[in-house]
Formats: structure tokens, C-alpha cells, sequence
């Protein structure tokens, strides 16, 4: 009796082992995901308490109401010159994963990944792509489709969080770019148009007006550790915007970039009526920097401010409730040696309304330090103009490199930090006799990009290097520069 009960034992055993290696083989190594639209909060008001009769209708063809029937608003031209220039952004982050019954039976599995779906706008005609922070954040590899459904790989020039503001590069030439236009000229009830790839949906249009501007929501979070202090100061528009959209246009009826679509106000994660986007005048700057440095130049006015009530008015004898106090001034600001001091109320910076802010934190992050602005304020009853030299948050006015030139040690070479005709990235001062000299890089090569990703630094190099041995890379693929500034590209292992 014993033999039958061991053999039924030992074939329930195995049974249970051969059930538990094909669910192994069956185990989703691709996981897909729209993380990059999920991290937009949803943001919502409760609904009135009670709700009101409605108003009467007024009669749109009286002289009074200047504003065009629908029929007569023509959004073709607008929508043609977006469409080429509004392109999927595909992202794909590898995902660590602790299978231990793999593991057991000796099978190597590849990292699942998490693929994100987002747009980006066509800047210049040579492969420059603003896009949002959050679409291509975490990224390992990042593709982009055109509208003509051609693919590049692309990789990643600079990226802020402060802003929600990325630039991305694919290797391509005559493409249709669209042009920025004026945000500041956008009024409450202006026709636009959200283009993008909501649910993978490729070029898509929606129209809709502009519902508000200056909106602050609170949708960064601040990082002074990692110095991120956001700027806020969002169109809001009821063009139907969705997950997949980040990133895409906003663009008004003359065809002209004047925002970039960011989030949604929803509870369900998809649209419910409201969407919100960084205005041109920002994102602009902003991608510039980008594209010229690598990061963001930011300048500071050097004032604390709090908001101007209806009680402030009244006391300052203000014509309106408007504009920004100046609590304090920072020692040694710009704003203190231009004469502005505490209880002054800044009206305008650059000739633009400052009146919250929000509105303050998008004009003067349009300029960079050393750059002079003219400054409105309220001050004994009258209007005063200053100028003001602003300052980086170190106070100073030179321009800011992102290096410091250090030197390290690589997979046993010689790397520093090196700049050539204006790019900088990572020398290989001396290949030593490791997998620098295996892979034939000549000393003196400058490493601009490690798998697509762009190199500014020999610890730029050093994080992508671990990140590729961390996850489980044979090898990497290198673009430099040799001396001569020539591009040139290596395989280098890794084991």
C-alpha cells in the first residue's frame, strides 16, 4: 500500500511543479501603462449648493455681440498646419521584477517593461521636440512617430520639472515645425485647438475656448533638495484633452503654437470638461534653454510677495484689487539695489499684468540672469517704473554651466567633463585597457550620448553605465565626438 501512496504523492508533486513552470512561461513581461497621464492629480470643485435659473438667451446677431457664429469660425487652416507638427511620443522604462520561482527552474527572463503614450510638438525643421516633463520621465528608450507615420528613436536634451517642460532630438531634417505665438495675446473666449494622440489615437483635433489664464493648481511638487520650485501659471481651456495628450499643442485659429497641453481636470482620469496648458510665453523660453544649455537658466527678481486683498487695496488707495505686495526684498537682489522695497505692489513686469503669483512666476521666468526688466509698481498712491537687473538664485548674473569639469574613474579609464564647438559631454581623457581600449575609443573622444541618452558630463556617463550593468545590459551603444568634431559611434560591453 505504501508504493501506490508514494507514487501518488511524487505525481501530485511534479504536477504541481510542470503547473507552476507554465504559468511561468505564461507571466506578462510587458506591461502596458499610461503612468505618464496617471500622475496628473484630478482636479474638481463640488457643484453648487443650489443651482440658479438660467439666464436669458441674448441674440448672437445683434451689434452687441460681435463674436462670429460657429459656422463662420474656420479651424482648417489652423488644424493643417498642426498636424505635421504634432508627433507621438512613445516611452518605454524597464521594470525590475523578483521572480524567484524563475529562478529555481533556471529560466532568465527579460525585465518587464512599462510603455507610456504621450505627443510632443516639432520645433525646428532639424529634429528639435518640446514635449512634457512627465511623458518621458523614467525613460530608457524613447521613439517618436511622425504624422506621415515614419519612426525615429529620439533622445533627451533637457528636461524641467519646475515647468513640466522637456526637449527631445530625432535625427531628421526637413521637418514641419510650428511657429510659437504670443500666449500673452490669448483672451477669455479665444477659439483654440488641442492637438495630440489621446488613447493612442494619432492626430487628433479638438477645439474648444479659452476658459481662464494664470491658473495655479498645485500640480508640481516642490523639490528643494533637487531644486524644484515650480512655476504655474496654466491656460485653461474645454478643448477635449485626454490622457496621451500631454505634450501636445495648444494652437490658436492663426495656426500658432500658444501652449502645451499638460493636464486634465477629471475624477476619472479621462476628460471631463476642463484641460489646462503651459503657455507659450513659458514653455518657449524654457525649451530654448534647453536646447542651448542643457538646463534652465532661471532668473529671480529677489522679493518675498504675498497676494493683494480688497482690505490692501482699500489701505494703498489701489484703483483695483491687483497686483503682487512686496512683503521683503532679498540683501543684495536685484530688486533692492533697484530701489523696490517692502510694501511696494508690483503691477507689471515687462509690460505684462502681474496680478497674482503665478502671473509674477511666468513673466519673470521669461527672462535669464543678467537680463534687465522693467518693473510697474504701486508706491504713494502713483505708478513707478524700475529697472531690474535679475540674478540666478546664487545671486549672480553670468550664465550657468551644468559642469564642473571633474575628472573620474570609468570601467578603468581616465573620463572628465569637456566641451567641443559649443557641446559638452564626457572626454575619455585615457582609455586605460579596459572596455574603453576593447572598444577602440581613441583618448580624447568627447561621449555625448549612452544609449540614446543624452551625455553632458562624465557623471552623466557614470549613471547611465550603472544603470545599464544594474539592469542587466551586455552592452551600450556610444555617440561621441572625435577631436576633428566628427560623429562617431562604439559597442561598448559590459561583461
Amino acid at each position: 500500500m505504501k508504493t501506490p501512496l508514494l507514487l501518488s504523492f511524487f505525481s501530485a508533486l511534479v504536477g504541481g511543479f510542470v503547473a507552476i513552470a507554465i504559468l511561468g512561461l505564461f507571466h506578462p513581461s510587458d506591461v502596458r501603462s499610461e503612468a505618464h497621464d496617471s500622475i496628473l492629480p484630478a482636479f474638481w470643485t463640488p457643484p453648487p449648493a443650489a443651482i440658479s435659473a438660467p439666464a436669458p438667451l441674448r441674440d448672437l446677431n445683434s451689434p452687441a455681440n460681435p463674436i462670429p457664429p460657429m459656422s463662420e469660425v474656420d479651424f482648417r487652416g489652423a488644424a493643417n498646419e498642426a498636424l505635421d507638427a504634432v508627433v507621438h511620443v512613445r516611452t518605454l522604462q524597464k521594470v525590475s521584477r523578483n521572480d524567484s520561482w524563475s529562478s529555481f527552474f533556471g529560466q532568465t527572463q527579460s525585465p518587464p517593461v512599462q510603455r507610456g503614450s504621450g505627443s510632443g510638438v516639432i520645433l525646428t525643421e532639424d529634429g528639435y521636440i518640446v514635449t512634457n516633463h512627465h511623458v518621458i520621465e523614467g525613460a530608457d528608450e524613447i521613439e517618436i512617430g511622425l504624422n506621415d507615420n515614419r519612426s525615429y528613436p529620439a533622445r533627451l536634451i533637457g528636461s524641467d520639472p519646475a515647468t513640466d517642460i522637456a526637449v527631445l532630438q530625432i535625427q531628421a531634417d526637413k521637418l514641419t515645425s510650428l511657429p510659437w505665438g504670443n500666449s500673452d495675446q490669448l483672451q477669455v473666449g479665444d477659439w483654440v485647438l488641442a492637438v495630440g494622440n489621446p488613447f493612442d489615437l494619432t492626430s487628433t483635433v479638438t477645439a474648444g475656448i479659452v476658459s481662464a489664464k494664470g491658473r495655479d493648481l498645485r500640480l508640481i511638487q516642490p523639490d528643494r533638495q533637487n531644486e524644484v520650485f515650480p512655476v504655474e501659471s496654466f491656460i485653461q481651456t474645454d478643448a477635449a484633452v485626454n490622457p496621451g495628450n500631454s505634450g501636445g499643442a495648444l494652437v490658436n485659429v492663426g495656426g500658432e503654437l500658444v501652449g502645451i497641453n499638460t493636464a486634465i481636470a477629471s475624477r476619472t482620469g479621462s476628460y471631463a470638461g476642463y484641460a489646462f496648458a503651459v503657455p507659450a510665453s513659458l514653455a518657449k523660453k524654457v525649451a530654448l534653454d534647453l536646447m542651448e544649455f542643457g538646463h534652465v537658466q532661471r532668473a529671480y527678481i529677489g522679493v518675498s510677495i504675498q497676494p493683494v486683498n480688497e482690505a490692501i487695496a482699500n489701505q494703498l488707495d489701489l484703483p483695483e484689487v491687483a497686483g503682487v505686495l512686496v512683503a521683503s526684498t532679498t540683501a543684495g537682489s536685484g530688486a533692492e539695489e533697484a530701489g523696490i522695497t517692502s510694501g511696494d505692489v508690483i503691477l507689471a513686469v515687462g509690460g505684462t499684468p502681474t496680478s497674482s503669483l503665478p502671473s509674477l512666476l511666468e513673466c519673470v521666468n521669461r527672462y535669464r540672469p543678467g537680463q534687465k526688466a522693467e518693473v510697474q509698481v504701486w508706491r504713494n498712491r502713483s505708478r513707478q517704473t524700475f529697472m531690474v537687473e535679475l540674478r540666478n538664485r546664487e545671486g549672480q548674473t553670468a550664465m550657468q554651466r551644468p559642469l564642473s569639469n571633474s575628472e573620474m574613474t570609468l570601467l578603468g579609464s581616465k573620463v572628465k567633463d569637456a566641451e567641443l564647438n559649443g557641446q559638452w559631454g564626457a572626454q575619455i581623457a585615457d582609455p586605460g585597457s579596459g572596455p574603453f581600449a576593447n572598444a577602440e575609443v581613441p583618448a580624447g573622444t568627447i561621449i555625448v550620448a549612452a544609449n540614446s541618452q543624452i551625455v553632458r558630463s562624465a557623471k552623466d556617463l557614470s549613471r547611465l553605465l550603472t544603470k545599464a550593468e544594474e539592469q542587466g545590459e551586455k552592452g551600450i551603444l556610444l555617440e561621441g565626438l572625435s577631436e576633428d568634431g566628427e560623429q562617431i559611434w562604439f559597442g561598448l560591453s559590459l561583461r
